[in-house]
């Protein structure tokens, strides 16, 4: 746990890590990780994060790594202030598609004292995050990902979610919508026996 002051968005150099993971190879079981501006720099290496507790309020799961977060509990923390300008769970830094980095949410659960929250933004150019069989709270932005004010990393950010649930979950690519079906296709005829 880091006991820095929580970050009001206007101070530079306000973040404050509460656990830098920079060795390969590393898992971490039953763990609390609390902070709120980059609580967890997953740096570099290959990391296991298994039953933990994260929680932060912008970027606060960030590094250049590839990591497997399996049955982790992610708490979004709000801002009383409302002088936080958003918030976003992961800042992942992949600067190209050619780099074997990402990051692995399955079995986890979303939730928290926030609102409108990014699943993660393109900090860098070719962020790869994805989130599996995760609850999401309604906390999370319809949206779900943030392109960081920069509309052309949309062609270069490997972003998803798959069979995820909950208020928030959105399953683009499973329902009708994908294809605006809603509004187009019409039910099947029906066949008089």
């Amino acid at each position: 746990m880091n006991s820095a002051p929580r970050p009001n968005g206007k101070m530079v150099g306000a973040q404050a890590v509460s656990l830098r993971v920079s060795g390969d190879k590393s898992a971490f079981y039953n763990c609390k990780i609390i902070g709120f501006q980059d609580t967890l720099c997953d740096d570099r290496g290959n990391h296991f994060f298994k039953d933990c507790h994260i929680r932060g309020t912008v970027d606060f799961i960030f590094g250049s790594v590839t990591s497997l977060y399996l049955n982790s509990k992610i708490f979004v923390e709000g801002d009383p202030e409302g002088d936080l300008e958003m918030a976003i769970i992961i800042a992942q830094v992949r600067e190209s598609s050619s780099e074997d980095k990402s990051y692995s949410f399955v079995h986890g659960r979303i939730t928290g004292t926030s609102k409108d929250v990014f699943l993660g933004r393109a900090w860098k150019s070719s962020p790869r995050v994805v989130y599996s069989y995760t609850e999401m709270d309604e906390i999370v932005h319809p949206g779900g990902w943030s392109s960081n004010r920069q509309p052309e990393r949309a062609e270069t950010v490997y972003y998803g979610d798959y069979k995820c649930m909950g208020k928030g979950a959105t399953p683009p690519f499973l329902v009708l919508d994908y294809v605006e079906g809603t509004k187009w296709l019409l039910p099947p005829p029906t066949v008089p026996k």
